[in-house]
């Protein structure tokens, strides 16, 4: 990339109206003047005057419609970067109406790429032929092509991508990235198309990312590169994950100009090949997990029932007697269905 391109703001040209108004007068003087000298060199009295005042308004009848290309118009948040004969001049930035050298080219290579986002989506209503750069639904607007350079904060919703991540399993994650144009000048001329750009430098961050994670909180797992394990995930550190895809896309398209303002995981789940696999094991997990307290639980109230027939010496129970007890409530708190009494009359002996 070229790094010794900065940007150049033009300022001073916010006189548009009064250029408009000078060109147009003139244009209706030109008309006047071609319809006198016209007449003056029929007549008698006609003479090298007429002929010169005649030839310079058709001159700019013909050829004074190229003052009209040096006005521009601006609304907020908008700006053109323009060059004249191949050289970079500066930026018009700031709404107004500007009126610069008619020579002046507009200059914007992605001004024909529509992201499928905010702010930067074309009219249903024109003439588009669909495109698709690494998973980003794009649009090529073919009835237009507007020059202009949006600074306006705008989002690019990126579709579904399948990575893998630390453990292989295929997860399916797409992400939404806040971002806008803060160098017009490197937008343009550091990068071939800076949409483009953006848009494949954030496929690459999401997968660079992703991979150093795995879905759910696992052992033995280190995420933070520290050595030790820890309970990162996707799922568990969406705002930890989405600042590392933040910082690693912007470490990417700064030198383009662009500014990421922030970054959010809008769809994260595993793959569907093995999404029925993975809901088993979390199913199984949760079964373990609920076994766990309940058997907790019941070992508690095992032991509270015990010392409080010790306290109140209703009974005295041998030891025989306390496992045959234990194994009756424990049998009877950790089934799944209801407990069935059975009546003993006898004795255990």
């Amino acid at each position: 990339m070229n790094e010794n391109i900065k940007e150049k703001e033009i300022r001073g040209h916010k006189y548009g109206m009064a250029a408009l108004i000078i060109i147009t007068l003139l244009y209706v003087c030109a008309c006047f003047t071609t319809i006198i000298g016209a007449v003056g060199m029929d007549s008698e009295a006609g003479g090298p005057g007429n002929v010169l005042l005649f030839i310079v308004s058709i001159l700019y009848l013909c050829f004074g419609w190229v003052f009209y290309l040096g006005l521009k118009i601006l609304k907020p948040g908008e700006a053109l970067v323009l060059t004249l004969f191949g050289k970079y001049i500066g930026t018009l930035k700031g709404d107004g109406f500007f009126f610069v050298n008619p020579f002046c080219t507009a200059v914007n290579p992605a001004a024909e790429t529509k992201l499928g986002q905010s702010g930067d989506i074309a009219d249903n209503s024109k003439s588009k032929l669909p495109l698709v750069i690494s998973g980003t639904s794009m649009n090529l607007d073919t009835s237009m092509k507007n020059k202009k350079i949006s600074l306006k904060v705008m989002t690019l919703s990126n579709s579904r991508q399948k990575v893998n991540d630390i453990l292989g399993n295929p997860v399916e994650i797409a992400v939404a990235v806040m971002w806008r144009v803060t160098d017009t000048a490197k937008a343009v001329f550091a990068v071939d198309n800076y949409k483009e750009y953006l848009s494949l430098q954030c496929d690459t961050a999401v997968r660079n990312v992703v991979k150093l994670y795995p879905y759910d909180v696992t052992e033995n797992v280190d995420t933070t590169g520290d050595g030790q394990a820890d309970d990162g995930s996707l799922r568990g550190s969406t705002e930890l994950v989405a600042g590392k895809i933040m910082q690693e896309i912007q470490g990417k398209v700064a030198d383009a100009g662009i500014e990421i303002v922030d970054a959010r995981i809008t769809y994260l789940a595993y793959a569907p090949e093995i999404a029925a696999a993975m809901l088993q094991r979390q199913q199984a997990a949760a079964v373990v997990d609920a076994r766990k307290l309940i058997v907790d639980g019941a070992v508690g109230m095992v032991e509270l029932a015990l010392e409080r027939l010790n306290e109140k010496e209703l009974v005295e129970l041998d030891e025989e007697r306390k496992a045959a007890m234990v194994s009756n409530l424990l049998v009877v708190l950790c089934g799944n269905h209801d407990a069935q009494p059975v009546v003993n009359s006898g004795s255990l002996y």
